[in-house]
Order: structure tokens, then C-alpha cells, then sequence
């Protein structure tokens, strides 16, 4: 592969480089925003970089300098970090606590940074207590989420029981229908929402397009494809089917100078796989900040010293970065991209939403991607989050997303992507046992009704003018299908208040709060803290498919304590089945592997054992450390098994894993 540019590209080439620094002025979207906020709510959407952070950082002091406490909530633990570590450097770290599933630091302090969930379920407290919430603005990054299949629900929850003196802002790079939502807001809080839509991104994108011959092109002619683009896409129709050649693109990006590069593939092995290209690169000119600042990093995890990707990011400067990976990993190449150290990053799509990580060039393989289920097209809002990684504020004055031929890439799909709105967001306002019985503890279900007749789902459903049965009504019929199962399992009265058991179970904010519960009742979890790791794993893990583990038979307690559970909770199951809720896959290698890292084994033995990914491990010990805070939390009702459960999240979180 031979690099060449055509010459139309020279022009766009030579305005590579890096801006000369000004003094910081606000942009007109960002003081009109902060003056909302002060009065109201305000929803802003802007593109990737272009300063939503500084309006919260602006709101939150206005907060501030008045006496006020502000919450930031965020949906990945990985973003909540980075906030923490942010704003404790701009506000001072006395004034900023964080609480997330795995850390809880500083709850008292006039700003708290957490994921969502916390949020939500801190308001389910104060409902209960018949407390106000202690915050006067609350931040909600990412708030596209709304429309998440599976989390979207939380978002909705937190701007229904907001209360209504708690001004909130509202963040995101990529929602189609945010006049829709604001009305809805304004509908339920009774008080002004602003929009702001901000269209102009902070950094120039400039898409391009690599012929196979090694030759860069424009992607773009106008509103067209370039010549070369058409020419190849119906001539040859789609590129080769063998691999990429991942170190002859480098080449080709090193030699005009597009890197850093985030490379977008289809699955963590291809990112893995890709890392083997180092050997057709020179050497990275290695120079002393480089590694100083790789020191620096190890100082504070040292156990990534020995990393099996550490070898091509030393020498050839590439990582990999994808959720089968140490959170502790990944924050290593993040830190080593944002300081300037590497040529390219091989990455899944997760790590378009949320960190701050961006690049020179994206360079994308593939038109579609994996939702879950099966791969589809890209959505104009998943292409929005790739290419907003392209460009960095402040060092770049122009970003490119380079477009590679490949047998999964429809170059008419990108190309219509280039000039595609975000798509509008639905309400995923739905039902679960750990939600009704958290609303049971301050709302009766007349209440509850009232709630759902006041959902963004019955909104949109009511502006949409379609007929039959109201979202609100579906929403109601469902509680009740939930309600009178917790009626007949004695978790609620037949007047719809909370039994004792009810009361105890709504802190179990679990996946499968009912099980666990049950559990419980039966006193069927181990009073050993490895043992008991190893049961709340069982319930913790979230994966469809067994884990298939070396090393013959497991211990005999481990055996009898597994047993032990899912004996206790197989008739619960029966009869949740019978009324019809879907069943979790309750996998007792699940369980074995916890108690493998339990025991204290070394973090490589473990996945030799189980045969599991670092990331997914890692996954599963966080989550089962979550589950166990949860337990822990039964103190007043449930002291011995709480007082086991604090033990056996100190087994469990230790290095590498935090």
C-alpha cells in the first residue's frame, strides 16, 4: 500500500495543525444555557467537545457561591470517575464526593458526582422518609439514555420525582426530538425548560476515504460522492474480504499526519487481533514524557506492569480498548492517549459514548453495527458519537473520519449518515419488582397511577393521537400484574402497603431483588464470606451462556452452598414463571468463579480457571459487589448476614479489579 493523496486533498492537508491558543470566551449556546439554569431547567444538545461540561461547571458554582449542593449524575462508572477526578482539580477535592455502585467518598460535600441509579434511588429515600432532596441542581449527562432500551427508565423515574424546586440540566450530543421533551418536562414540573441547540462542532470533521491502492480521496464532492467513492462503489461494490491491513493504513495516516487514530471494529477480538500489525511499523520514537508519564500510571496500578498488550504499547504505540478489558486498563490508554503517546487506538463502539477520549482521525471499517442482537445499520446517532471523537478541541483544527472499503461497509450508508438528523428518543418506561416495590414505600397505588399517567410515554402517546389502549394504562396494568404477585408472596398488604418483608426487600436493588429476597427468608445464603461471594455471584451474573471452567470438581462447601440457593429459590421461580415474568438464567459457574478470586487467588489463575475475559471478570466481581452492598445495607433486620456480606466485598475488591 503505497501512500498517495489526490490532489484535491492537499488544500484540506495543509490545514492540519494545531490552533493558536486564545483567551477562553464562551460561546453564545453556552451563556444562554447557564442563564437558563440559574432561573430554570434547560436542556442543551451540542456536539462532543464543544463545552456542555463548562455550563455544568458554571451552574454547579452559581450553586455554590449561594450555599447550595449540586449532584452530576452520569450513566457509566468510568464517566462518574473522570468527573470526580475533573471537577475536584477545578473546585477542590474537599468540595466533591462520589457515589457509585464501587465507591462512596465525601457524601456530605456541596457537590456529589454518581451514576444515575444512585440518583434515583436517593430519591427513592427521601420519597420514603418524606424528605426533601438535599441538592438544588441536578446535572444529567448524557441524557439520550432516556431512550435506552434497558436503562432509559431510570432517566424517566428521575425527572418524575424531581422535585419540582431542583432545577435540572439536561446534556447530550445527540437527541432528535428535544422540543418534545422539554415540552413534556414543562408539562410535569410546571416550569420553564429552555432548548438549546447548539449544530456547530468545535473542531471541523472532514470525512475521507482510502482506496485500496493506498491513495486518500475526499468522501465527499459537495453533497455527493467524490468520483473515486462512486467509481469504487459501483465497480467493485464492496472491499475485500480478507483482513485489513492494519499497519499499511497506519502507514498511510502516519505519513500525512492523521494520527492519533481510533480505530472502530466489530468485536473485542478483532481489537485484540489488530495489535499483531506492530510488526510491519517502525518503532515509536519513544521520548522521555512518554515514559515518565507510563511510570507515573504504573506507580498507581502497578499490576498492569505485565500486561500482555504492554509490549505493543511500548514499542509500537497501539492498545486496544474494549469492555473485555481491566477498567484499570483502559484507563491507562486513555491517559496515554489524551497526554499525546500513541499512534492508534483498536476500539469496540462503547468507547464513543461518554469518556472524554478523542482523537485525530476515526477510521471506520463497517456501516453497521452489533446492538445486542443481531447487526444493523448504524443509527445517525451512533455515527454522531463515532465522529464526534474525531478532532480535538484545542489541538486540532481539523478532524477527519477516514471511511475503509471492507465487506461490511455500505459506503452509501455512511454518506447518508454525513448529513443524518439524531433520531427522535421513546419513553422505555417499564415495570420491574425492585421499581414497584421502591414506589410502594412513599406512594400508594393510586398514587402509582397518577405517576404513569404523567410518563413521557403517555405524553408522546397523547401528542401522537393514536388510539386504543394508554401507554398509561398498559403501564398501570403491568404494575398491577407485579403488585399482585408481591401481594400473594406476602411483600405487600392486601391494602397495598409494604409488609415487613416488603420493607427489607425494596432495599435490594437488585436485578433480582425477589429471588435474593427469598434467599433470605429461607436463610439459605452461606455465612462464609468466600462462600457467600460466591452465591450472590450466581444472581450477579449477566451473561446468557455457562462458564465453562478447568480443574475438575469444585470444593464440596462451594457444591453444597450452591445447591443450597437455587433449591431455595426454584419454587419462587415456578411460580414467577406461572404468572408469567421472564426468568433469569441462574449459572452456578458463575458462582465457582467468584469463589476461585474469592479465595484470594492470583487475578491470572482465575481466568485461566474460568476461562473468562479480564473485563468480563472484572464486570462480574463489581456487579456482585454491588449486590453484596445492597445485603449489607439489611443491618437493622438482617445484622449477621449484612455484617458477612461487608467481609465479602473486601474479599472480592482488590487490585486489579479497582
Amino acid at each position: 500500500m503505497k501512500p498517495e493523496i489526490a490532489p484535491p486533498l492537499k488544500s484540506v492537508l495543509a490545514k492540519i495543525g494545531k490552533p493558536h491558543p486564545t483567551p477562553f470566551v464562551p460561546d453564545e449556546f453556552q451563556t444562554r444555557a447557564l442563564a437558563a439554569i440559574r432561573q430554570n431547567d434547560c436542556l442543551v444538545m451540542a456536539p462532543t467537545g464543544s463545552g456542555k461540561t463548562w455550563i455544568a461547571r458554571e451552574g454547579i458554582l452559581s450553586v455554590m457561591e449561594k450555599g447550595g449542593r449540586a449532584w452530576y449524575a452520569s450513566p457509566l462508572k468510568a464517566l462518574s470517575n473522570s468527573k470526580w477526578v475533573e471537577f475536584g482539580l477545578h473546585f477542590d477535592p474537599g468540595n466533591v464526593g462520589i457515589i457509585t455502585g464501587d465507591t462512596k467518598e465525601n457524601t456530605e460535600a456541596p457537590i456529589i458526582v454518581g451514576t444515575t441509579e444512585i440518583l434515583r434511588n436517593q430519591l427513592y429515600d427521601s420519597m420514603h422518609r418524606g424528605e426533601d432532596l438535599r441538592c438544588d441542581l441536578v446535572i444529567l449527562d448524557e441524557a439520550h439514555y432516556l431512550g435506552d432500551a434497558d436503562r432509559g427508565v431510570v432517566w424517566e423515574e428521575i425527572l418524575i420525582y424531581l422535585p419540582v424546586r431542583v432545577n435540572v440540566l439536561l446534556l447530550s450530543a445527540t437527541i432528535g426530538n428535544g422540543e418534545e421533551i422539554a415540552a413534556w418536562i414543562e408539562s410535569i414540573r410546571k416550569k420553564p425548560c429552555t432548548v438549546i441547540r447548539e449544530e456547530k462542532r468545535p473542531v471541523p470533521l472532514y470525512p475521507i476515504f482510502l482506496h485500496p491502492s493506498g491513495c486518500l480521496h475526499p468522501f465527499l464532492e459537495g453533497k455527493k460522492a467524490a468520483p473515486a467513492v462512486y467509481e469504487f462503489f459501483h465497480k467493485s461494490g464492496r472491499g475485500s474480504r480478507k483482513p485489513p491491513d492494519y499497519a499499511g493504513i497506519l502507514r498511510v495516516l502516519e505519513r500525512f499526519n492523521l494520527l492519533p487514530a481510533i480505530f472502530f471494529l466489530k468485536s473485542r477480538a478483532e481489537c485484540d487481533a489488530a495489535l499483531a500489525c506492530r510488526s510491519g511499523l517502525p518503532p515509536l520514537k519513544s521520548h522521555g514524557s512518554f515514559d515518565g508519564d507510563l511510570s507515573e500510571i504504573l506507580e498507581r496500578f502497578p499490576s498492569l506492569g505485565g500486561h500482555r498488550q504492554m509490549r505493543a504499547l511500548r514499542q509500537a504505540g497501539l492498545a486496544a480498548h474494549h469492555g473485555g478489558q481491566l477498567p484499570v486498563w483502559k484507563l491507562l490508554v486513555e491517559e496515554m492517549m489524551n497526554r499525546g503517546h500513541l499512534r492508534a487506538i483498536f476500539a469496540t463502539t462503547t468507547v464513543a459514548a461518554g469518556v472524554n477520549f478523542p482523537a485525530r482521525t476515526i477510521v471506520l471499517f463497517n456501516s453497521d453495527q452489533f446492538n445486542g442482537r443481531d447487526f444493523a445499520p448504524l443509527s445517525a446517532t451512533e455515527f454522531r458519537q463515532m465522529t464526534g471523537r474525531a478532532g480535538r478541541r484545542g489541538q486540532d483544527n481539523i478532524g477527519f473520519m477516514l471511511a475503509v472499503p471492507g465487506r461490511f461497509m455500505e459506503l452509501d450508508h455512511v454518506k447518508k449518515m454525513l448529513r443524518a438528523e439524531p433520531e427522535d428518543i421513546f419513553s422505555q418506561l417499564k415495570n420491574d419488582f425492585a421499581m414497584v416495590l421502591n414506589l410502594l414505600l412513599s406512594q400508594t397505588p393510586a398514587n402509582v397511577k397518577e405517576i404513569f399517567e404523567r410518563s413521557f410515554a403517555a405524553w408522546q402517546q397523547n401528542k401522537s393521537g393514536k388510539r386504543g389502549r394508554s401507554a398509561a394504562e398498559r403501564l398501570w396494568e403491568d404494575f398491577c400484574l407485579h403488585l399482585n404477585f408481591l401481594k400473594k408472596e406476602r411483600f405487600v398488604d392486601p391494602d397495598g402497603k409494604l409488609t415487613d418483608d416488603g420493607l427489607w426487600a425494596a432495599r435490594l436493588r437488585l436485578d433480582h431483588p425477589l429471588l435474593v429476597a427469598e434467599c433470605l427468608r429461607k436463610n439459605a445464603l452461606p455465612d462464609d464470606e468466600k462462600l457467600l461471594a460466591a452465591a450472590v455471584a450466581v444472581f450477579a451474573y449477566d451473561r446468557e451462556d455457562e462458564l465453562q471452567l478447568a480443574g475438575g470438581q469444585w470444593a464440596k462447601p462451594l457444591t453444597a452452598a450452591l445447591r443450597k440457593v437455587l433449591l431455595a429459590v426454584r419454587p419462587l421461580a415456578r411460580r414467577l414463571e406461572v404468572a408469567g415474568f421472564d426468568l433469569p438464567k441462574l449459572h452456578s459457574s458463575a458462582g465457582a468463579a467468584m469463589s476461585c478470586w474469592a479465595q484470594g487467588r492470583d487475578w491470572d489463575d482465575v481466568l485461566h480457571l474460568t476461562g473468562i475475559a479480564d473485563g468480563d471478570m472484572a464486570s462480574l466481581v463489581l456487579r456482585t459487589a454491588d449486590n453484596l452492598r445492597q445485603i449489607a445495607s439489611l443491618r437493622g433486620t438482617h445484622p449477621e448476614i449484612a455484617a458477612c456480606a461487608m467481609k465479602a466485598r473486601e474479599a472480592i475488591l482488590r487490585e486489579p479489579v479497582l
